[in-house]
């Protein structure tokens, strides 16, 4: 009796013929093999990336840092005040001093009973040569100057050390954090004038009351609002900013340093960083585009066994090397070029956030830039593949 037997043929497939730990390597081997044979490519298409890269990363380094200098200035401010009554020309962050500063004179106002209300005079002055902000405040006595610990370090100084404002000479003592040098009201008041703001403190037991804006400010006949962005009216009697009501998940000094960092984003070095970025992804989708041309005739022999599939692969992976090495490249470019450019605003933990939010769009441009060209080969048959020159 004659019998039959059926024979399967199977594919062959690098993929599935090792296990997941061997098909990586190989597919790093291949991708390496081929930026051997291509260097000039794989050097022009990651600077083009890495420059790219580079762009956004300073800008985003300048908005996260900003944000955080925002936060922490109004949080310097307010001092766990729920208040803040600004003057009719609002104030505004002072960069070279790293503060914010007052534009008009103090409010007036007669706090209710129970509310507890401080006056602090704000301006800019000069000390030894360095631009600093200086702050009068009722409860600093004479003779004394209190220092933030980043002022104190800016001007070299430390408990003890005599310090000079205006005409008189101070003793320096340096407690807490910030950038601002806080001496008497009288002595302030002989630099500075009368510009300023008032923190306000709730009664007890009210610090958490979501009206308390609206109910100080009718005592006091200012305006009260929770939202920063919102401008005093020029010539009228002040603002009222309310740290503690309105919606929303964010709180006050957040809302605050967001103002900041959208500044900087939508200004115009901000859609230049964009402008950037769409380039790198231009210059990365160019260079795989002539890269499937060059070997049409390699992946045409691959397609003609059965591994179509796998050209797909190998095109994610090489394109993965290409954006890995130049978003190295790129976020160690920007951390230097911050670093000596702008030191006194960008910090190491803006340029950290920086790099996360970089390293997000990577895997998206990665895949793309791969996808794009390879698509366009897998359209042909195999043998025009074959045929071409």
């Amino acid at each position: 009796m004659e019998t039959s037997a059926s024979t399967t043929i199977s594919r062959p497939s690098v993929i599935a013929t090792t296990s997941g730990n061997k098909t990586f390597v190989r597919l790093l081997r291949f991708a390496w093999a081929n930026i051997r044979r291509r260097p000039e490519r794989f050097v022009l298409s990651v600077l083009g990336i890495a420059l790219a890269i580079t762009c956004v990363t300073v800008v985003r380094t300048i908005s996260s840092s900003f944000a955080i200098t925002g936060a922490d200035s109004v949080t310097d401010v307010l001092g766990g005040a729920q208040l803040w009554a600004v003057p009719a020309a609002g104030v505004h962050y002072d960069s070279s001093v790293q503060a914010l500063v007052a534009d008009g004179p103090v409010p007036v106002i007669d706090a209710p009973g129970g509310w507890r209300a401080i006056k602090t005079l704000s301006g800019t002055t000069d000390i030894d040569g360095t631009v600093v902000s200086l702050r009068g405040d009722d409860e600093i006595p004479d003779g004394q100057a209190l220092l933030g610990s980043g002022v104190a370090r800016r001007l070299g100084l430390h408990d003890g050390d005599p310090i000079s404002v205006g005409s008189q000479s101070l003793a320096a003592v340096v407690r807490g954090g910030g950038e601002s040098v806080t001496v008497s009201t009288p002595l302030a008041r002989t630099v500075v004038g009368d510009n300023g703001w008032w923190t306000v403190y709730a009664p007890t037991g009210q610090e958490k009351s979501r009206s308390l804006g609206s109910t100080f400010g009718d005592a006091v006949g200012l305006r009260s609002t929770s939202d920063p962005s919102v401008k005093p009216d020029p010539g009228g009697p002040g603002l009222i900013y309310d740290t503690v009501g309105g919606t929303g998940p964010l709180t006050f000094d957040q809302k605050f340093s967001a103002l900041f960092s959208g500044k900087v984003t939508s200004s115009t070095l901000g859609i230049i960083s964009i402008i950037g970025l769409v380039l790198g992804f231009i210059i990365a989708v160019s260079s795989f585009l002539a890269a499937v041309q060059e070997r049409r005739r390699e992946f045409g022999i691959m397609s003609s066994i059965g591994l179509a599939d796998e050209v797909l692969y190998f095109f994610l992976v090489e394109s993965a090397v290409v954006f890995v090495a130049a978003y190295v490249v790129g976020v160690l470019t920007a951390g230097v070029a911050v670093w000596l450019v702008i030191p006194g605003i960008a910090t190491p933990i803006a340029w950290l956030q920086a790099a996360g939010m970089v390293a997000g769009f990577l895997p998206a441009m990665a895949i793309v830039g791969a996808l794009i060209p390879v698509h366009r080969l897998l359209q042909n048959r195999p043998v025009d593949l074959l045929g071409a020159r």
